[in-house]
Parts: C-alpha cells; sequence; structure tokens
C-alpha cells in the first residue's frame, strides 16, 4: 500500500503541533479543581479563564460569554434545549433547515419545522422566514455550513428574518476553516474539527439571550455543561485554534484551489458522477460527490485499501449505513458518495495521486457488478 492520505480532516483533524506542546505542559499544571480556593485550584483557574479568553476572541464572544462543554454535540443539545425552556412562554417550535446536522434535529424532535434546500444545500430563505414569523417559534436554528457538502448557509440574512427569535448556528464545520458571519444569537462548535483534541465543545451565547439550563444548577458554566472541566483540554484546544487561524489564510487559498481542481477532474475522468454541494459559496476543504452504480461503502474501502481516509454517507452516522439525510433533503444521489476533506496536513501530491487512482477504482466496482 502507498503513503497513507488522510483525507477526512472534516470528520477529525489530526492534533494541531501547538496543541500538543500546550497539552504536555498543561496535563502538569492544569489538573486541579478550578473553583477551590487553594493554590493549585487557582493556578487551575487561572489557566482556564486564559484558554477562555482566548477561545471567546476566536468565535468573536466576550469571555463570559462562552461556555464549556464535553463536545459540540452537548454544546448544541445544551444550547438549544436551554433557549427553547427559557421561551416556553412564547412557544416550543424549533424551526432547522433540512439539512442540520442530527444533534439538531435530535435535540428539535417533535418540536422541530423543518425548512427544505436547494439542489446545492442551500436552505429556502422565504420559506425559512415564513416559518420563523409563525406563532410559537421560540428558537431557529442553521448551519454556517454544511459538514457533509460544504454550503454556505445565508446566516446574516437569517439572522434578520429571525427579528426577536434567537438564531442559534452550528459553526463546528466551519470555526477554524472559515469566517461564520454575524447575527447569531448562541453558536456551537467542536475541538477536535480545527485540530484541538476531542473531548473539548464550545457554546458562545451572547448577552441579552435568554436561557433555562436544563442540568441542575452549579458553579460550573452556569449549569450549562455541569462538571469537573477538562482544563488541560480546553488549554490545547485554544492553542490550536489560535495558531490555526493564524494559518487560515493560507490554508484556505491552498485547500480551495486543491478542491477546485479536483472537482473537475472528478467530473471529467468519471461517467456518471455528480458532484454536489454549492460550486462556489462552500467551504473551502470540502468536497462530495457521488458515483452512480458504486456502493458507497465499497468504494470507501477500495480507497482506504489504497491508502486514502475518506467518508461516506451521512457524515455522523455513516457507521449506521444509511443514506445521507444531507443528500436526500438536497434531492441528489444518496448512494456511492465520498466526502473527501483537506486539513493542514494535506499535500498536493495527495490530491493528485488520489484522483489519479479514483477512476480505476470506480470502473473496477462496477465491473464487478457486472457494468
Amino acid at each position: 500500500m502507498s503513503e497513507r492520505a488522510y483525507l477526512d480532516a472534516a470528520a477529525a483533524e489530526s492534533l494541531h503541533p501547538a496543541a500538543r506542546e500546550m497539552l504536555l505542559s498543561a496535563v502538569d499544571s492544569g489538573w486541579a479543581d478550578p473553583v477551590r480556593l487553594h493554590h493549585e485550584g487557582r493556578t487551575a483557574r487561572l489557566l482556564l479563564d486564559n484558554a477562555r479568553a482566548v477561545l471567546a476572541d476566536a468565535v468573536g464572544v466576550r469571555p463570559d460569554e462562552l461556555f464549556l462543554t464535553t463536545s459540540g454535540t452537548a454544546a448544541i443539545h445544551a444550547g438549544l434545549t436551554a433557549i427553547t425552556a427559557a421561551r416556553r412562554r412564547v412557544g416550543t417550535a424549533v424551526v432547522h433547515s433540512a439539512v442540520e446536522h442530527s444533534a439538531v434535529l435530535h435535540t428539535a424532535g417533535s418540536a422541530g419545522v423543518e425548512v427544505g434546500v436547494d439542489s446545492t444545500g442551500r436552505v429556502d430563505l422565504e420559506a425559512f422566514t415564513a416559518a420563523v414569523r409563525e406563532p410559537g417559534v421560540a428558537v431557529a436554528a442553521l448551519q454556517s455550513a454544511n459538514h457533509e457538502v460544504g454550503t454556505r448557509q445565508p446566516i446574516e440574512a437569517a439572522a434578520e428574518a429571525c427579528g426577536d427569535v434567537p438564531l442559534f448556528v452550528d459553526a463546528a464545520a466551519s470555526i477554524g476553516h472559515d469566517d461564520v458571519p454575524a447575527g447569531w444569537s448562541a453558536l456551537a462548535a467542536s475541538a477536535h474539527k480545527w485540530g484541538g483534541p476531542a473531548g473539548v465543545g464550545l457554546l458562545a451565547v451572547r448577552k441579552g439571550t435568554r436561557l433555562a439550563p436544563a442540568w441542575p444548577m452549579d458553579e460550573r458554566e452556569d449549569g450549562l455543561s455541569p462538571g469537573f472541566p477538562d482544563v488541560p483540554n480546553t488549554l490545547a484546544a485554544a492553542a490550536a485554534l489560535q495558531a490555526r487561524q493564524a494559518e487560515a489564510a493560507e490554508l484556505n487559498k491552498q485547500h480551495r484551489a486543491w478542491i477546485d481542481e479536483l472537482r473537475h477532474r472528478v467530473a471529467a475522468d468519471i461517467a456518471d458522477v455528480e458532484v454536489v454541494g454549492h460550486p462556489d459559496d462552500r467551504l473551502p476543504h470540502v468536497l462530495t460527490f457521488s458515483c452512480l452504480y458504486v456502493d458507497g461503502e465499497a468504494l470507501v474501502t477500495a480507497l482506504d485499501a489504497e491508502g486514502f481516509s475518506v467518508s461516506s454517507g451521512s457524515a455522523c452516522t455513516s457507521s449506521t449505513l444509511r443514506p445521507s439525510h444531507v443528500l436526500a433533503a438536497m434531492g441528489v444521489l444518496t448512494h456511492g458518495n465520498v466526502r473527501v476533506s483537506l486539513g493542514r496536513a494535506t499535500t498536493y501530491d495527495d490530491i493528485d495521486r488520489f484522483a489519479t487512482v479514483l477512476p480505476g477504482i470506480v470502473q473496477r466496482i462496477r465491473a464487478e457488478v457486472g457494468l
């Protein structure tokens, strides 16, 4: 097998060197409980406050508007639940696009009001506006960009349409890779998406947005994420995000050019392939395409054998082998799909080799089923 190329950075980035360096030093100094008044506790609290300040600055809020959770999923659940509960006198409906992350869909549950998207994955803004202006809406949820196909959503226009209804933005796919437009009331993100450690999520809530946390109130994170905080990993997450944002301009330029080339080569070299997502207004590092007459699992497995790590199906639930709800909502081919996502360690040779090897793999799989 050739040298491996990790092309699944939208799922998780490898630990950034800045995060690794910070983590190794923080485990020796940030292990104590930061709410305690003794020396070790005060040291941990100082480190935690510094990390919170860096993370808050990176997402454009004040430190007291940023809450730390155990994951992006936990941030979504805690934030959406707390905002909805605080507005129960207004109503309980949660308006959301049809392509939101499964964490949003599960949290909204039966109170969810789904708004469709076009074939590129962009929300129908007119329908979204009409939905949020109906009586009984507690909160609206719209991702900054789609985690499977990379399409950006019109956050500023959606925020304007929401009026007094809070807008909750899942920015996990964007933070560290792309700017998030203004106008939102609350935002969720996840550190492992930008090269931080797993187990650190962010929930930013702007002042004026009412919250009624579902957890029993304690002295930690205003009840939004109770329990002992992981100070070393939070410091590592802050170091990774700060370093990643310093690299972002150059990486984004590089990644966009490589993805543009890959989009062209996939479409030109493989018959019966559909490249999905918005061609221009998208994340710079994500490409998704679907191959007719090819099983997605078989394609991912064959690519893995050739040294390429990619994903298929619903980006967070591919182990269930269910068709992607995102692709289904877009009305595009839901089977035989692959998501390629570039990270800071990706090289042009990885992209060139992938584009060279892929057509033969697709042809072989099709031949195996008699096509």
